[in-house]
């Protein structure tokens, strides 16, 4: 054998000085293993609630983790007694508003923050930078004065306006042009480019990844949001699908364990599956996006 055969084996074959000792391996899959069971135990534990049977106990010391009667009876009794597919509806609207808003305001701020000579740039950063530091709670009052000002008190606007757009967004689209070459864009205005096409043809591809970590984030925010519906909307019709679903923790509907389980389950599916199909262009979106801040 060769000793340009007798490298190349040694190349593919795997050794334990290229993943680390034995000792730091068993510890980091120990490790996985240990987030994974934080992240999925609960998912895991409310799907399988969710499909014991009338007869089984889902808490206290009799309480199993396998069902031994599986059964849906949870997730019909969910769609019999409230308006499962008027909630979701209701969620995709503002999802969908908030998606739109987000991507048309967060692409076009960010663009110009990534332009430099013009005055004001610095100041607006500082802006959104301080408006990060406050949390919802501390503006919650006041926001829901001014919505109720508008009239839009029990309306699916009310709850998508405060979602219109996002400082952390603008930030991420900022992060990712700023990451174009300038270069480019010079080539760009010297074939005759305008502001408009460049933005279009070039600075927009170039931050594919960035656009898509926004329509994740967004999608799940407002998807998830739970506490500006409850304080806005006030008749069934107009709920989204976690506040909807929230109604099966009340007397009304005999609290069952099942039923609150999953709905759960229901509510958590779309994100899920969101994410299982974008999260190869969402990680390259993460650390595109983080190139430059």
């Amino acid at each position: 054998m060769t000793t340009t055969a007798v490298d190349k084996r040694r190349r593919l074959t795997p050794r334990w000085r290229d993943y680390g000792r034995p000792r730091e391996l068993v510890l980091r899959y120990l490790l996985l293993v240990f987030v994974l069971f934080i992240t999925v135990g609960p998912l895991l534990w409310q799907l399988l609630s969710s499909l014991k049977g009338a007869g089984e106990d889902v808490f206290g010391a009799g309480a199993s983790l396998i069902p031994r009667d599986p059964s849906l009876r949870a997730y019909r009794e969910v769609f019999d007694q409230v308006p499962v597919w008027t909630y979701i509806r209701n969620s995709v609207v503002i999802a969908l508003l908030s998606i739109t808003s987000q991507l048309v305001f967060s692409t076009m701020a960010g663009y110009m923050l990534s332009k430099p000579g013009w005055k004001g740039r610095k100041l607006v950063w500082i802006v959104l930078l301080a408006s990060m530091m406050f949390p919802f709670e501390s503006i919650m009052v006041s926001l829901f004065l001014s919505i109720r000002d508008m009239g839009l008190v029990d309306h699916l606007a009310g709850v998508w306006l405060p979602g219109f757009v996002a400082a952390i967004n603008v930030l991420i689209m900022r992060a990712a042009f700023l990451a174009v070459p300038r270069e480019i864009e010079d080539a760009a205005m010297l074939d005759g480019a305008g502001e408009w096409k460049r933005f279009r043809y070039l600075y927009l591809p170039s931050a594919y990844g960035a656009i898509l970590v926004v329509t994740i984030n967004t999608f799940i925010s407002a998807w998830d949001d739970f506490l500006w519906p409850l304080i806005v909307l006030r008749t069934e019709d107009h709920f989204t699908l976690t506040l909807g679903l929230a109604r099966l923790q009340t007397s009304s509907f005999g609290y069952d364990q099942r039923m609150v389980m999953a709905g759960s389950v229901i509510s958590v599916i779309p994100v899920l599956v969101l994410f299982v199909i974008t999260q190869r262009w969402f990680y390259k979106g993460v650390s595109s996006g983080a190139v430059k801040l």
